[in-house]
C-alpha cells in the first residue's frame, strides 16, 4: 500500500472517532404533555354511582358471575393484577368444594366518602349479603376528566 493510500485510510478512520459531545435530549417530554393528566375535583363528575357501581362490579367478580374485564377502563393496571389473583383464588376455591359460578344476592348498603386532596376520593362501601356482610374499600383519582379505581380492597 503506498503512503498515500495510508493516509487516506487513517484519515478515514480519524473520521470515524467518537467526539465528546452534549447529550442530544427532546426540548420536552412527551409523557408530560401527552401522557395521563391529573384532574381537579371541579371537571371530574360525581363519584357516588361509580363507587356503587364498581362495588357491585367487583362483588360479581369475585362471585364469578362477571367477568373482569368488564371493568378494565376504570381500574389501573395494579388494582386489575389484584383483582385478578383474587379471582383466580376464588375460582380455585368454588371448583375444589364443586359449587357453580352464581350472581350474589346481596344490597349495596350505607356509603363513606372523604376526599383527601383535590381530584382523589377514597370510600368505605357496605354490602349486605345473605350469609355476611362487607366492606370494600375504594382510591379513586381523577385522571383525563374521568375517575379511575388506583385501589379496591374487599375486607
Amino acid at each position: 500500500m503506498s503512503a498515500t493510500a495510508r493516509k487516506a485510510v487513517h484519515e478515514h478512520d480519524d473520521a470515524h472517532e467518537v467526539l465528546p459531545s452534549k447529550p442530544i435530549r427532546a426540548p420536552y417530554d412527551g409523557d408530560e404533555f401527552f401522557g395521563v393528566q391529573p384532574a381537579t375535583r371541579a371537571v371530574l363528575p360525581n363519584p357516588e354511582p361509580l363507587l356503587e357501581n364498581l362495588t357491585r362490579c367487583v362483588i360479581e367478580i369475585l362471585a364469578g358471575a362477571r367477568d373482569l374485564e368488564q371493568i378494565a377502563r376504570w381500574v389501573d393496571d395494579d388494582v386489575y393484577r389484584h383483582l385478578l389473583k383474587r379471582v383466580v383464588l376464588s375460582t380455585r376455591a368454588r371448583q375444589a368444594k364443586g359449587q357453580p359460578a352464581r350472581a350474589p344476592n346481596f344490597a349495596i348498603g350505607s356509603m363513606s366518602i372523604c376526599e383527601p386532596r383535590d381530584g382523589v376520593v377514597e370510600a368505605v362501601v357496605i354490602v349486605i349479603g345473605k350469609a355476611r356482610t362487607r366492606a370494600v374499600a375504594l382510591r379513586l383519582e381523577g385522571f383525563d376528566t374521568r375517575w379511575r379505581a388506583t385501589a379496591i380492597n374487599v375486607l
